[in-house]
């Protein structure tokens, strides 16, 4: 049998590319999407795709006992991928905002892997992909839940690691900077939920974001499909020693150099340009 793999958040954007580029390379593929609707669809594409809901305990417990029935109790690698993006400052962000940004963000994962780990050891090997972000080391104003989450997520990846190094189950980091995807109308939507613009001292900026977010492409120069992330998840999974990042288009390997060799202050001033 071929090996299998549990992907999160499959419905659009890079999870849904690398179901099904995976898929074509010969992986027992097992996508997964929040909305059932979406779960049909990718099944009529032809992969095998299951319902977890990342804000619900019992629907990733339910995900991974599926997952293991279709894989006869075997389950190689995980792409852990969904997610999405809150914006808003954080001093107009409710706590319950921020709680749902990390159920999502962080806590999801953190359940899907505690449950997996066990099957990995006792198979004695498998590999964990987190998709991370330039936005998990380099924070930009009005993106502070996400920042908070994927820095926790840089955080958590790293002491696993280390937790896991007696072992031959190898965790990596992929950390994109702008790819086209879907993520800009669903922040957008989270925006609105939790958002209260006209009372906000940031009102004047509000009115750029949400103009920003409504436009179907991003106009960014340096933005990559999502395709850009297929080969190094390709070879998180298949390299004897896979690397612990994976920096992801151009502004990731660039604000990686400056993080090391700027003064914090003067690498402010470029992210306030760059926000």
């Amino acid at each position: 049998m071929s090996k299998a793999i549990l992907i999160t958040g499959c419905s659009s954007g890079i999870g849904y590319v690398a179901a099904h580029a995976l898929h074509k390379r010969g992986y027992q593929v097992i996508a997964s999407c929040r909305k059932l609707e979406d779960v049909e669809r990718l099944i009529n594409e032809g992969l095998t795709c299951i319902q977890l809901d990342l804000n619900c305990s019992n629907s990733i417990s339910d995900a991974v006992q599926r997952t293991l029935q279709l894989t006869d109790g075997k389950l190689y690698a995980l792409f852990n991928n969904g997610a999405y993006g809150q914006p808003g400052a954080l001093e107009d962000l409710p706590t319950d905002g921020l709680r749902a940004q990390f159920e999502t963000n962080f806590f999801g994962w953190h359940q899907l892997v505690t449950e997996i780990l066990p099957v990995m050891r006792k198979h004695g090997e498998g590999r964990i992909v987190q998709n991370s972000s330039v936005l998990g080391f380099a924070a930009m104003k009005y993106r502070g839940a996400y920042n908070a989450s994927k820095f926790a997520i840089e955080g958590w990846t790293d002491t696993l690691r280390l937790e896991l190094a007696s072992t031959q189950i190898k965790i990596s980091l992929i950390e994109p900077g702008p790819i086209e995807t879907q993520f800009r109308a669903n922040a957008l939507i989270a925006f609105q939920q939790w958002i209260n613009v006209e009372n906000s001292p940031h009102h004047a900026q509000y009115q750029q974001q949400m103009l920003r977010l409504a436009k179907q492409s991003s106009n960014n120069a340096f933005v990559l499909p999502p395709e850009a992330c297929i080969e190094p998840l390709i070879h998180a999974l298949e390299k004897r020693k896979p690397k612990i990042r994976y920096r992801i288009t151009k502004p990731t390997k660039v604000f990686a150099v400056l993080k090391r060799i700027l003064p914090t202050r003067w690498l402010d001033k470029i992210l306030q340009k760059a926000a």
